[in-house]
């Protein structure tokens, strides 16, 4: 866990630390080098009541450990 997500966890309710880190683990960043496709909660950040559309994201891939820009995608209800 990162420091602010550390950060969120405690100071926050737990009722908000649960919504939060359930819309954060909706939203995925998608490597374009090798497709895999991880949660913004995963790779250690938060998003949460956001809307993105076609946005991307500079991080590394933890598959391939490439550092590029992954697109943010948003994973709707199943």
């Amino acid at each position: 866990m990162t420091f602010i997500q550390k950060l969120v966890t405690t100071l926050l309710p737990d009722k908000w630390v649960a919504d939060i880190q359930a819309e954060s683990q909706r939203w995925l960043l998608r490597c374009p080098t090798c497709g895999t496709a991880r949660s913004v909660w995963e790779m250690g950040g938060i998003r949460y009541k956001a809307r993105s559309k076609g946005r991307v994201v500079y991080a590394m891939c933890t598959t391939c450990g490439q550092r590029q820009n992954m697109s943010l995608e948003w994973q709707p209800d199943e």
